[in-house]
């Protein structure tokens, strides 16, 4: 008697356990790199104006906001000189524009590799960090050309520049998995994120000092959490100690480990899905 077995069907799906993710994760962890590198190349490579564009980009709204806002409007920027507040508040803000603007779009354009093979999409959008990273190191460098030039050297306050970089990079990346995961679910949303970062722009404190805001506001203001990111870096870079409102960075911190916890619990939830709806 010969016994015939009915073939089985085998499905590929990611581990349903956050255990299993992380280990998924480190098992795949090659794929984050060649990720990473690819974009890396994709951008700069064999271009000038990729990498000219990056340094460009944030010196001359730099300089915008140092004519509109010190020499038009004329606000105090105390014994700082204005270009090092600006410039020290950019440094954050681009790499949050960066990321966002890198990860909304990741898994549309890798939804090749998304239809094929398994591997923890999480990666995709990680890895789109990895370019904004270099262009904030990039803008680094010229900020210490612009210290430099105003003969402004920093205080031992620099030393907690990783903390606040650190804040910054987990609200870029769990900003970067809500959308990103939205955009697979409605496409039109990614015309939405141009003006969440143009918007932001204005209503963060990039071209001034958020001690402008009335006290009565402040917390209020600090809702929004670039505002604690960037007071920490203008309070690292400048050594000003009332750079920082501490209630409001408190609650913008507060606010930075929800959206990220967030976006990661959102992105788990939608990922499943990703290979059918896109």
């Amino acid at each position: 008697m010969i016994i015939v077995s009915e073939p089985q069907e085998l499905i590929i799906e990611p581990g349903m356990s956050v255990r299993h993710y992380w280990r998924d994760l480190w098992q795949y962890r090659e794929l984050f790199y060649f990720l990473a590198w690819r974009d890396l190349l994709v951008r700069y490579k064999q271009t000038v104006i990729g990498i000219l564009w990056s340094i460009l980009r944030p010196f001359l709204t730099m300089v915008a906001f140092t004519v509109v806002f010190s020499k038009l409007i004329k606000l105090s920027s105390g014994d700082v000189p204005y270009p090092v507040l600006v410039y020290g508040a950019l440094l954050p803000w681009q790499f949050f524009a960066n990321t966002l603007s890198e990860s909304s779009t990741s898994l549309i354009d890798n939804q090749n590799l998304l239809t094929k093979v398994y591997f923890p999409r999480i990666i995709v959008p990680a890895s789109s960090v990895i370019v904004g990273l270099v262009d904030f190191l990039l803008s680094l460098v010229v900020l210490c050309g612009v210290m430099a030039w105003y003969g402004y050297s920093p205080e031992w306050r620099i030393l907690f520049l990783p903390l606040f970089l650190l804040q910054a990079l987990l609200f870029s990346f769990g900003c970067g998995l809500w959308v990103s995961a939205l955009n697979v679910q409605y496409r039109d949303f990614r015309y939405v994120v141009p003006f969440m970062i143009q918007f932001g722009l204005y209503i963060s404190p990039v071209g001034f000092s958020s001690g402008i805001v009335p006290e009565k506001w402040r917390l209020l203001y600090s809702m929004n959490p670039m505002v604690g990111v960037i007071e920490g870096f203008r309070w690292a870079i400048t050594g000003n100690s009332a750079a920082i409102y501490w209630p409001g960075y408190r609650l913008s911190l507060l606010l930075v480990l929800l959206v990220c916890l967030g976006g990661f619990r959102y992105f788990r939830r939608m990922e499943r899905n990703f290979a059918d709806v896109i």
